[in-house]
């Protein structure tokens, strides 16, 4: 039997060796480059509108909100979404972004039963991790006055978070599905899945918020059961499409097989994503702490709601690169990753050129998406300017970290992440913001240096990547055993 697996071992490797010679026959031309760029836009296009798609969830449900016409129930909703995605949605998606580097080489090496079997994998280790994120979440509201929070903001905002709690499991089930989707370049069904589920959530929050008395907890219970409805959506796709026949398989116990080698892979994925979140997280908490809370909270929300849609089209276009380039490494071929990344970001300059000057362009009217309030409109419109610049260190940041994730150096992102943000960005934030006694204008300015900081360290770690090696890496990981 070990003879058996030896020699299946060496015509695996012999196959990747082979594959290395010819992705020497691809050298970086200009055809080579207009050809990815064809490729890449298909597959970035969906991307991008499955991406926005999940974000316009829950910012419809923020804007459902704030149509109310009650500030009380804008603000404790907004803190409430802002603190359950840096406790809980984002850990969830940082891990799932594990499978971008373990399902996308696997897919490019062919060896299409692991797809399946990781996505169980990393379902069932997400569930176990959310049950201490639902305690965490029932003492939402009470952890919020301990650290010197307006007690009925709080109180408000602990109660929408408890109504969350279905979301948080289906968010679970959902993101490990998308990644399954996505190593195999199946976007289309990923995109008709959600913009059913965006579409129905428009009705349904609409119908719980103004309809049913439950306020806007009614929002909050809308954006579970649509995370749920988008599951279902895709687990019966995978179950019964022709397009997933290579790679659906029946749920075993091998699932319980890959937990550590998911974990390897979750636990630097996840520190890679939360920990640029959290700082965003503890600077909505900070803009509670300044003169006038409330409105410099509703303002920073409304900001940050604002980036964070935005966002989704340059972490579309870093999810079609991630999967590019991991199935290229998973395949041999460096030369054809090298491709990927230079076409990746040839594309983010220019969506970071269109999505800033549209921001500028449209400031007068930016505020009134969220609310009515002129205040809050005003201080919008004179941070327009701010928000259009902070998009371009944004953009490119997100293509530079879905190329991390496809190249599997997560644990070098989350390096850099701690170090631009909570060792630099972080810390002159508050120092200004308090000690020189700056408005939150001023916190935005100055949290950015963090933005500008890690977007500077990805770029410079991506042009000394070694991509021979980094295909190597990939070739011996899936060839020698790590997914036998």
């Amino acid at each position: 039997m070990g003879g058996v697996e030896k020699d299946l071992e060496e015509r695996l490797l012999q196959k990747g060796r082979d594959q290395d010679k010819r992705s020497e026959t691809l050298p970086l031309t200009w055809g080579a480059l207009i050809e990815e760029l064809k490729r890449l836009g298909f597959l970035a296009g969906p991307m991008v509108a499955v991406t926005l798609s999940q974000s316009l969830l829950q910012v419809i449900s923020m804007v459902m909100v704030g149509l109310l016409g009650d500030e009380l129930a804008l603000y404790s909703t907004a803190i409430a979404i802002f603190v359950s995605g840096v406790t809980g949605f984002s850990l969830l998606s940082g891990m799932a972004s594990a499978l971008e580097t373990l399902c996308g080489q696997a897919y490019g090496a062919e060896q299409y039963r692991e797809l399946g079997v990781q996505t169980y994998t990393a379902i069932f280790s997400m569930i176990l991790v959310c049950l201490p994120l639902t305690l965490l979440w029932t003492h939402i509201g009470k952890l919020l006055i301990l650290i010197g929070q307006d007690p009925q903001i709080s109180h408000e905002a602990g109660k929408f978070t408890i109504w969350l709690v279905p979301a948080l499991f289906g968010y679970a089930t959902l993101q490990p599905l998308l990644r399954f989707f996505q190593a195999q370049s199946l976007a289309m069904p990923m995109l008709i899945c959600s913009g059913a589920t965006l579409a129905f959530h428009i009705a349904l929050c609409w119908a719980l918020v103004f309809k049913s008395g439950l306020g806007n907890l009614g929002a909050a219970l809308a954006i579970g059961i649509s995370y749920w409805l988008n599951v279902i959506l895709l687990g019966l796709y995978m179950n019964y499409s022709p397009a997933c026949a290579n790679t659906r398989v029946p749920i075993s116990m091998e699932l319980f097989q890959g937990i550590g080698e998911f974990f390897h892979f979750a636990v630097p994925s996840a520190a890679m994503f939360c920990l640029e979140w959290w700082s965003f997280g503890l600077f909505m908490l900070l803009s509670g702490l300044l003169p006038n809370p409330q409105l410099e909270t509703s303002l920073l929300s409304v900001c940050l709601a604002t980036i964070s849609t935005l966002y989704a089209i340059p972490y579309g276009l870093g999810a079609a690169a991630s999967t590019r380039i991991s199935n290229e490494l998973g395949a041999g071929n460096p030369e054809a990753a090298r491709v990927a990344l230079f076409a990746a970001l040839f594309l983010a300059v220019i969506e970071t050129s269109i999505v800033s000057t549209t921001i500028l362009a449209s400031r007068p009217f930016l505020g009134y998406n969220f609310c009515n309030n002129r205040e809050i409109v005003d201080y919008v419109t004179a941070m327009a300017p701010l928000i259009s610049l902070s998009i371009i260190p944004d953009s490119l940041r997100g293509v530079l970290s879905g190329i991390a994730r496809g190249s599997g150096w997560q644990h070098i992102g989350a390096c850099v992440n701690l170090g631009a943000f909570y060792l630099c960005g972080l810390p002159v934030s508050a120092f200004l913001g308090f000690w020189v006694q700056f408005r939150g204008r001023e916190l935005w300015i100055f949290i950015q240096t963090g933005s500008f900081v890690q977007t500077v360290l990805l770029s410079i770690i991506t042009s000394c990547t070694n991509w021979e090696k980094q295909a190597s890496k990939a070739r011996e990981r899936i060839f020698a055993g790590d997914f036998q």
